[in-house]
């Protein structure tokens, strides 16, 4: 039921909403976030299979609200994992994935414990779930994920620098990017 509401745009602009009232304020004029979800799940599930069709959906509404809210909300982040465990079960790479995931959580946690202040915690609890998608299908899709992620957030932050809407210090959503990072190597690492 929980994964169902996930599709569901409304219930993603209304968690949204209780986070800082900016999807309550913006009026609905088309399904923009279920067309993207189920584009995104459609490819994935073409390319990946189904059982990587629940991290694109999770991924979708995550990477919407933290764009909106900067924030990565447990409520979503928390329940995803042992959905993911439970659609990687039947592939055979739940070992892999897990470690993986703990492997990613590791690296992304050491950043975070460094410069707190340049990384929200929030990222750190989506690297596993991004760790545990990638390395069910390799430890190449899992570098090839945290790779697109980081030049991701890099080519928004100099695009921010260039267009002079930031500087160095300027803050952004970077889950967004580690999230959208990960689906194409989930479509082409198959």
């Amino acid at each position: 039921m929980a994964l169902a509401g996930l599709f569901c745009g409304d219930r993603i602009r209304s968690l949204a909403a209780s986070y800082d009232g900016y999807a309550a304020a913006t009026p609905r004029r088309w399904p923009a976030v279920e067309l993207v979800s189920a584009a995104v799940a459609a490819l994935v599930a073409w390319r990946a299979g189904t059982p990587y069709v629940c991290f694109a959906v999770i991924a979708v509404a995550l990477a919407v609200i933290d764009w909106r809210t900067s924030t990565l909300p447990d409520a979503i982040t928390l329940p995803a994992y042992p959905i993911m465990m439970l659609a990687l079960l039947p592939t055979g790479e739940l070992p892999r994935a897990l470690a993986g995931g703990v492997v990613l959580t590791a690296v992304y946690g050491l950043l975070w414990f460094v410069r707190p202040e340049a990384m929200g915690f929030g990222d750190v609890k989506i690297a596993g779930l991004i760790g545990m998608a990638a390395a069910a299908m390799s430890w190449q899709a899992l570098l090839a994920a945290a790779f697109c992620g980081q030049l991701l957030g890099a080519l928004y932050a100099l695009s921010l620098l260039a267009t002079g809407r930031g500087t160095r210090h300027t803050q952004f959503p970077f889950g967004t990017f580690m999230l959208l990072g990960t689906l194409p190597t989930l479509c082409l690492a198959s």
